[in-house]
């Protein structure tokens, strides 16, 4: 089958670039290739690459449980803890590197979880349309209306606390604005011309959707699966910090929980909270940037406009 790509939601009006399905056929990069090429996305993926090596060496670099009370309470940083201690004694450096692990954990299991769901939703809805369309917009629309914060509390208050509720939450509340967008973007892909030969050739559905609809989504999919990951992390943080997680798993989230508890900002202890909200940022930093790069490479507007700013700068 001949595949045409398909802008993404953002360039709907610009002429389409080749797509990662096309770009593999014809022997051009793919999208991936031309991720991992670019400085913006090199730069993010390597400062996840960096969160990711801490939290496996976490039991290398800061051995035994973080939790435990071995030092003087609200020591601030010094060569014996880099990061000080809490006003309990606990080495903060030590919850910063398990926080690693928690809060990664999460935030890619809701995020992976939360496009899958997401991608099914929409390209069951977009190729089979009528009813079963009917249906799964219906379901998709009413977990857009209910409001996302309050219900994601809700859902947290009542559920027995630990990391699979967490997960399980926040996928129930992150999943319905992904699949409006992939099946919005799955359905203009539906009606091409090489999708409805593929249905007259007698091709499977499943092999349709997965083989010839979703590889001209990748873009789309990807940046997706990165604003979940966001989300997962961000709302976990937020989560835990209202003491709504389990308080005995360290993760940022559980951190910056204990900090506010034990009044490190009103005694001016900034070195109990400091690096689990910067550690949060920059994690959100590293993926903006990998998803900025992946709608430069995709989106023809963004690329042209990138030219025209360089070649700017070269004639200054």
């Amino acid at each position: 089958m001949s595949v045409i790509d398909t802008p993404t939601a953002d360039s709907t009006s610009a002429p389409a670039g080749p797509s990662p399905a096309a770009g593999a056929r014809t022997g051009r990069p793919g999208l991936v290739h031309r991720v991992v090429h670019d400085r913006k996305a090199l730069f993010g993926l390597c400062l996840l690459a960096v969160f990711a090596l801490l939290g496996l060496l976490a039991p290398v670099i800061a051995p035994g449980d973080p939790s435990l009370i071995n030092s003087t309470g609200g020591a601030p940083p010094s060569a014996e803890h880099w990061l000080g201690t809490t006003t309990k004694g606990q080495d903060v450096l030590a919850l910063t590197l398990w926080g690693t692990r928690s809060s990664m954990l999460v935030g890619f299991t809701v995020g992976l979880a939360a496009t899958l769901l997401a991608l099914v939703i929409g390209l069951a809805s977009a190729y089979f349309g009528k009813l079963l369309d009917d249906l799964l917009s219906l379901v998709t629309n009413v977990f857009l209306l209910l409001p996302g914060l309050p219900l994601l509390v809700i859902l947290a208050a009542f559920l027995p606390p630990g990391t699979t509720t967490v997960v399980v939450v926040l996928v129930l509340t992150g999943w319905a604005g992904s699949a409006r967008v992939l099946r919005a973007q799955a359905k203009s892909i539906r009606g091409k011309d090489f999708v409805a030969a593929a249905v007259v050739t007698g091709e499977r559905p499943l092999r349709i959707m997965f083989r010839e609809i979703l590889p001209n989504m990748a873009s789309v999919v990807m940046t997706t699966l990165l604003g979940c990951v966001v989300f997962g992390i961000g709302a976990q943080a937020g989560l835990e910090f209202l003491g709504l997680g389990d308080a005995s798993v360290v993760s940022w989230g559980t951190n910056l929980y204990w900090a506010g508890n034990d009044g490190a900002l009103m005694t001016g202890a900034w070195w109990a909270f400091v690096p689990s909200g910067v550690c949060i940022a920059l994690v959100a930093f590293a993926l903006s940037m990998v998803n900025y790069a992946v709608d430069q490479i995709t989106n023809p507007r963004l690329r042209a406009r990138a030219k025209r700013a360089a070649g700017a700068v070269k004639e200054g």
